[in-house]
């Protein structure tokens, strides 16, 4: 019944109690899954499988003790990230998604018992994302977390700005350190990575305390890099964003007199050529 309702992927959401419809697998493993974890609670309506709605057939999923929470926005991300991995290695036998059994936890984990509205996982993440916009320190978003776990002795909530990055560095998206040149001069990256000293003007690659190197190695200067690639491949994966991302290229005007919007222009399609090539990594 459930096999003419897979995705273009080939992918389909499981129903066991550990995925409980936020994860899709190929048809091949959810028989696993389900054996592995058993069928999930609530779900009498197969509603991701070709059985129709009806108006008391509510979007909701069970949570880890079989309560009922509201179905929160953090399952379509993860549900993201999982089927782009599960692209990538679809090759093989069943797929495995132990690397996100903590981001699953925070998100079937209510932030507050009898607080239906945010998960655990949802709440950080927004957390997060305001002490970007806000340019919080570490020290004030450790101690905001503080203030919040002693005003509310029950939440459920990482513990300091540390566990957070920790936790939001598993929904991929990372970055890497690379050391830099005190004066700007090269990168300690590649063949460069090993070095003590700047191969350009001999400075020092740590910092140092009355001219010795202190016990635990500081660079001086630390570059943040945030590859390309990845963030392409999740803005494609990612269902909200695919089509505009496609837009550029299914969006153009019909008519080749008109040009409505620079992707008609010859300029445009130029830019197009030369750049086929270019890679992204």
């Amino acid at each position: 019944m459930a096999k003419p309702f897979v995705n273009d992927r080939g992918f389909i959401k499981c129903p066991c109690r550990r995925c409980l419809n936020n994860a899709s697998h190929q048809l091949e493993d959810l028989e696993s899954h389900i054996f592995r974890n058993g069928f999930m609670f609530g779900y009498n309506q197969w509603i991701h499988h070709g059985e129709p709605a009806t108006a008391n057939a509510g979007t909701t999923v069970a949570g880890p003790s079989g309560g009922i929470h509201e179905r929160d926005e953090m399952f379509d991300v993860l549900d993201d990230i999982i089927s782009e991995d599960a692209d990538e290695d679809a090759v093989g036998g069943p797929s495995s998604n132990d690397q996100y059994d903590d981001l699953f936890a925070a998100l079937r984990s209510e932030l507050y018992p009898g607080v239906s509205s945010f998960s655990s996982l949802n709440f950080l993440v927004k957390l997060m994302h305001l002490k970007v916009l806000n340019k919080w320190t570490n020290k004030s978003f450790d101690e905001l977390l503080k203030l919040l776990k002693l005003a509310f002795p029950k939440i459920d909530l990482v513990e300091s700005h540390y566990e957070a990055k920790k936790l939001m560095t598993k929904m991929g998206l990372g970055y890497s350190s690379i050391h830099v040149c005190k004066n700007d001069c090269a990168l300690f990256w590649k063949e460069n990575s090993l070095k003590d000293t700047c191969p350009v003007c001999s400075e020092s690659r740590w910092k140092l305390q009355s001219g010795k190197r202190s016990g635990k190695n500081v660079p001086y200067k630390v570059l943040r890099y945030f590859p390309v690639g990845p963030r392409l491949k999740r803005l494609f994966a990612t269902s909200k964003t695919a089509k505009l991302m496609r837009w550029h290229s299914t969006g153009k005007s019909k008519d080749n007199d008109v040009m409505r919007h620079p992707v008609d222009g010859k300029s445009w399609q130029d830019l197009i050529n030369d750049t086929l090539n270019f890679p992204v990594t």
